[in-house]
């Protein structure tokens, strides 16, 4: 699985006109699956969300999790995670996961998240999304497990 986590201060994410997930301050994650992706890189994700230290301390240095800050989580399937470019202009996306491997994959994020006891937000799999976003920071950590 491949992630980018944003800090937040809020985002959002339309489909059709509609607001469908939104989170105050948080994270802001676009996942992708690729083909041996499997429900352990999935709850393995969920804990690296949650514990990741990447919010500021009263001291000024990224030293609280989302957890510690009370933050929320935006989660939204990104298959183009996994495009490659390398060859020609025109990305492929062969090692992105077909989303019948990659949907339940995403879902057990989220699930692992709100048994934790997150407040988590969800983009629509296989959707036109658009995502609104304001980064804090800004901090962008790019994680591949």
């Amino acid at each position: 699985m491949k992630a980018v986590i944003q800090r937040a201060a809020h985002a959002s994410v339309t489909v059709d006109e509609e607001v469908i997930g939104q989170i105050g301050q948080g994270l802001c994650v676009l996942v992708g699956v690729t083909h041996d992706d499997t429900e352990a890189h999935a709850v393995k994700l969920a804990d690296k969300l949650w514990k990741m230290r990447i919010f500021t301390d009263d001291e000024g240095k990224m030293n609280r999790s989302v957890a510690d800050v009370s933050g929320e989580l935006l989660i939204i399937s990104q298959f183009t995670l996994y495009g490659d470019a390398r060859k020609g202009n025109r990305p492929g996306f062969t090692n992105a996961a077909r989303p019948d491997v990659a949907a339940p994959l995403i879902d057990l994020v989220v699930s692992e998240l709100e048994a934790k006891g997150a407040t988590v937000g969800t983009g629509r799999f296989g959707a036109d999304m658009k995502v609104d976003l304001r980064n804090d920071g800004p901090v962008t950590i790019i994680l591949e497990l």
